[in-house]
C-alpha cells in the first residue's frame, strides 16, 4: 500500500493521535490540515447511535431509534444474499442519516458450540455459508456509502475469559474453519475494516498477531483496508502497530504517549506507524467521500426487517397443524412472548426499536373470525384451560438474560417451566404448535409429541407481525437451519474443551464442528444443518454435472409439487470418500433460494470453483486437490440429499520431500524415484516384495504394512532385498542440489 499524501506533513504526535480513538465512538482528525474525524458505531443488525454524555459497550445506555432486524443467526436461516443485501443497504441510509460513517459488522465467528453467549450475532456453524452471507451484507453497506467493520478476527468463539483466554488451534482447522468467511468477505467485498478480536491465538493476542493481521489478511487475502482493535482489546500498543493494528479503540489517555514513547525507544518502527496512520487517513477520506444526505423512511424499513423475519423463520415440525384455518374452534394462545417478544440479544448489538410488533395482535388481526385467548403464564391454570382447547399455541423460548455479550450459556435447554407446560399438554387431543423465540440452538424434547414447532429466531422489531404471517398462511415458511439442533450437550463437539481453563482453550475437535462434526461421528440430532419444511413439497430431479479442470458445475431441476407457492433453498454438498487425509463426510459448497409457484419447476445452476473440492494440507502448506473421485450432493438439508454424481477429477501433484526414513509407501509414489525402486523390490529374492507391488489384493494387509516401513529399514526386516540398490537411490533423492 502507498502511503496517504498527507503523511509527510504530519508531525509524529499528529500520527500517533490519529491511531488512537477521539472517544468511544469517534476517530480523530487533524484540525491542523482541516481534517475532521468520522463517527462509527453498533451494529450487526440495527444501529445503536449514541449521542451526548451516554456511551457503552454494553448497551445499557439510550440510543437513538433504529430498525431492528432480525439477529444474525436469524438471517442466516433465510440462505438469501439478495435479502441480506438490501438490509446492509438499508443499515446504510439509516447510519447517514445521523453521521456515522462506519458500521461495526457484521460478526462473522464459527459457531464451535451452541453455548456460546454471542451466537445471535453469528451467521453459522458453517464458514461458506457465513462468508455468502457476511459478503453480502458488505456489500449492500459499502455501494451505499457506509464502511462494515467484520468482526472478531479470529477464533473468538466464547465470551467466559475472551479477553485473556488463548485459542490453541492448529492451522488446518483455521484455515479451513474460522478463517474462510473472512477471507471470502475480503477478497467478495473489500471491507473498509476488519475487527481484530479479545483474544490470544496459539498464545499472541490477535491485536500483536502479525501472521493473522498481515501476513494472511494482506498479503494473502489481498486485504487493503485498516484494522481495528475490538473496544478495550489492546494489550501492547506498539506491537500491535508493528503487526499490523492502525487503530486502537475507543480512545486511551495515554495511547499516543505510548506510541511516541515506543518511536523513541526504537521499539516501534516510523515506516509502521506511518503505514497505521495511512491507513486512518484513507478510511477517513472514504467516509466523507460518499457520506451523502439520507432520509430515513422508517415504514418501508420496518416492512423490510418483517419480510427479513418471515424468510429466516424455520418450520422444523409440521403435522398437519399449521396453517391455521380461517374459521373454527377458539385458539389458545400462551406464554409472555407472544405479547413481549423476544427480538434481540443482550451487549453492544443492542437496539432500541422504532416500533415493536407483538404476535397475539398481529394474530387476531390475521385472523378476525377466530376467537384467540390469552393465558401469558406456563402455569397449572393454564394447562387446565389448554387442555379443553381444540388449538393451542405455545410461546417458548430464552430469557434476554441468557443470550448476551460477556458471558456464555451453560446449558441448550429451554426454562424449566416452559417445558414442564408443554409435558402437561402431551396428553391433551387437540393440536399443540409451539413458537421458540431464541438467538441459539436449543434442545426440543417436545418434538415428537408437538403437532408443529416453528423456530422464530429473535426476529427483530417486526418479528411477531411475520410469526402471525407464516401460522396464518398469508406466507409460508422458507427458511432452514443454518445451524444443527443437537439432542444433547454432551453431544456437541466442544464439549469437554469448552470454555476451558480461563488461560487456553483447545479446539481438540479440529475442523469437526457443527454438521461435520454430528455426521461424521453417526450422532443423533434433533434437527439437521439445512432442515426446514414449508407448506407445500419440492421434488429434485435431473442432475448433471460436467467437470472443466478442477471446477464443475451442477445443474438439476426443483419441482413445487404442491398447492402453495413457497421458495425452496436447494443445498450442494461435496464428499471426498477416499482422501488421504481425514474429512468430514461432506460440506456444503453452494446454495440456491430460488421461488416455485404449484406445479412450476425450474432448472438451478450451481457453480464448484477449485476450493469447493480442495483442503488445506498440512505438510504442504497449501490448499490441495486430490486427484480421484468425489461426490456431488444436492439436498433439501445436509442429512436429506435427493440426488448424487461422482465424478473424478485430477487434482494436484503432490512432490513430498523425501528423507531415508520416508515410508516405502511415499518412495513408490515419488514419479522420479518410484519407479526403480519397484524395480528393485520386485528383484528380491522369494518375489513376495515383488508380489505385492504388483497385485496388492493377494494379500492388502501385508501390502499396506510394507507401505508403512521406513525406506533405510526395509533391508533389516527379513524381507530379502537389495540393500546397496535401495541405498543408491536414498542416496540420489537426498543430496544436496547443485550451487
Amino acid at each position: 500500500m502507498s502511503l496517504h499524501p498527507l503523511i509527510s506533513q504530519l508531525t509524529d504526535a499528529e500520527k500517533a493521535t490519529l491511531c488512537t480513538g477521539a472517544s468511544f465512538w469517534d476517530l480523530n482528525g487533524v484540525a491542523r490540515l482541516g481534517i475532521e474525524g468520522i463517527s462509527v458505531a453498533d451494529g450487526p443488525h440495527g444501529l445503536r447511535r449514541q449521542e451526548g454524555g451516554e456511551a457503552d459497550h454494553l448497551g445499557t445506555a439510550d440510543s437513538l431509534p433504529a430498525t431492528c432486524f432480525p439477529t444474525a443467526s436469524g438471517l442466516a436461516s433465510s440462505f438469501d444474499p439478495e435479502l441480506l443485501a438490501r438490509i446492509g443497504a438499508a443499515l446504510a441510509v439509516e447510519a447517514r442519516a445521523v453521521g456515522v460513517g462506519v458500521l461495526l459488522g457484521p460478526g462473522v465467528n464459527m459457531k464451535r458450540t451452541p453455548l456460546c453467549g454471542r451466537n445471535f450475532e453469528y451467521f453459522s456453524e458453517d464458514p461458506y455459508l457465513a462468508g455468502e452471507l457476511g459478503a453480502a451484507v458488505v456489500n449492500g453497506l459499502q455501494d451505499n456509502g457506509i464502511g462494515a467493520s467484520v468482526k472478531h478476527f479470529a477464533a473468538n468463539n466464547q465470551e467466559d475469559h475472551r479477553i485473556t483466554v488463548s485459542a490453541e488451534v492448529d492451522e488446518r482447522t483455521l484455515r479451513e474453519i474460522y478463517l474462510p468467511a473472512f477471507e471470502t468477505i475480503v477478497r467478495k467485498a473489500q471491507p473498509w475494516t476488519i475487527m481484530c478480536s479479545y483474544n490470544r491465538l496459539n498464545g499472541t493476542y490477535t491485536s500483536e498477531h502479525r501472521w493473522l493481521l498481515t501476513e494472511v489478511l494482506r498479503e494473502e487475502w489481498g486485504f487493503q483496508g485498516l484494522v481495528v482493535s475490538d473496544w478495550l482489546a489492546v494489550n501492547d500498543r506498539a506491537a500491535g502497530i508493528a503487526a499490523g493494528l492502525d487503530l486502537e479503540m475507543p480512545t486511551s489517555p495515554d495511547g499516543p504517549a505510548r506510541v511516541l514513547a515506543a518511536l523513541e525507544s526504537g521499539d516501534l518502527d516510523r515506516a509502521d506507524l506511518d503505514l497505521a496512520a495511512s491507513r486512518v487517513l484513507t478510511l477517513i477520506d472514504r467516509a466523507h467521500a460518499s457520506h451523502g444526505p439520507a432520509v430515513v423512511d422508517v415504514d418501508v424499513h420496518h416492512e423490510l426487517a418483517r419480510e427479513a423475519a418471515r424468510r429466516s423463520a424455520v418450520l422444523l415440525h409440521n403435522d398437519g397443524a399449521l396453517p391455521l384455518a380461517a374459521t373454527g374452534a377458539p385458539i389458545v394462545v400462551v406464554g409472555p412472548f407472544a405479547t413481549v417478544p423476544r427480538y434481540q440479544g443482550a451487549g453492544s448489538s443492542r437496539v432500541v426499536p422504532t416500533r415493536l410488533d407483538n404476535a397475539l395482535d398481529a394474530l387476531r388481526t390475521a385472523l378476525p373470525d377466530r376467537r384467540i385467548d390469552y393465558f401469558p403464564r406456563y402455569d397449572l391454570v393454564t394447562a387446565a384451560a389448554a387442555a379443553e382447547a381444540a388449538e393451542v399455541i405455545v410461546f417458548a423460548g430464552l430469557p434476554e438474560d441468557a443470550e448476551s455479550e460477556g458471558f456464555d450459556r451453560t446449558v441448550i435447554d429451554l426454562p424449566a417451566d416452559q417445558l414442564e407446560l408443554l409435558e402437561l399438554l402431551r396428553r391433551r387431543n387437540g393440536r399443540l404448535t409451539v413458537v421458540v423465540q431464541a438467538g441459539s440452538a436449543v434442545t426440543l424434547p417436545f418434538a415428537d409429541h408437538a403437532d408443529a414447532i416453528l423456530f422464530a429466531w429473535l426476529g427483530g422489531q417486526a418479528g411477531g407481525a411475520a410469526i402471525a404471517d407464516l401460522l396464518s398462511g398469508a406466507h409460508s415458511p422458507t427458511g432452514k437451519l443454518a445451524e444443527t439442533f443437537p439432542t444433547d450437550l454432551r453431544h456437541t463437539p466442544a464439549h469437554t474443551a469448552f470454555p476451558g481453563d480461563g488461560l487456553t482453550v483447545d479446539y481438540r475437535e479440529g475442523i469437526f464442528i457443527g454438521y461435520r462434526w454430528y455426521e461424521t461421528r453417526g450422532l443423533p440430532v434433533t434437527f439437521p444443518f439445512g432442515h426446514g419444511l414449508t407448506y407445500t413439497t419440492f421434488e429434485y430431479s435431473d442432475l448433471e454435472v460436467t467437470v472443466e479442470g478442477d471446477t464443475a458445475t451442477a445443474r438439476f431441476t426443483i419441482a413445487n409439487t404442491g398447492d402453495i407457492a413457497a421458495d425452496e433453498i436447494a443445498q450442494v454438498y461435496i464428499a471426498d470418500p477416499e482422501s488421504e487425509f481425514a474429512r468430514p463426510i461432506h460440506e456444503l459448497k453452494g446454495f440456491t433460494r430460488t421461488h416455485l409457484a404449484p406445479g412450476e419447476s425450474r432448472r438451478l445452476s450451481i457453480e464448484l470453483n477449485r476450493r469447493a473440492f480442495a483442503y488445506w494440507h498440512p505438510v504442504k502448506g497449501d490448499w490441495h486437490v486430490e486427484a480421484g473421485e468425489f461426490i456431488v450432493q444436492v439436498g433439501a438439508s445436509s442429512a436429506d440429499i435427493r440426488l448424487a454424481q461422482t465424478i473424478r477429477l485430477d487434482g494436484d501433484a503432490l512432490r513430498r520431500r523425501l528423507t531415508p526414513g520416508s515410508p516405502a509407501g511415499a518412495w513408490l509414489a515419488d514419479p522420479d524415484y518410484g519407479p526403480p525402486l519397484r524395480a528393485v523390490l520386485s528383484r528380491a529374492a522369494g518375489g513376495l516384495v515383488g508380489l505385492l507391488l504388483d497385485n496388492p489384493e493377494t494379500n492388502p494387509g501385508r501390502y499396506r504394512m510394507l507401505q508403512s516401513i521406513p525406506l533405510d529399514r526395509l533391508g533389516r526386516t527379513g524381507v530379502e532385498c537389495d540393500i546397496a540398490a535401495i541405498q543408491e537411490i536414498i542416496t540420489a533423492a537426498t543430496a544436496p542440489a547443485p550451487v
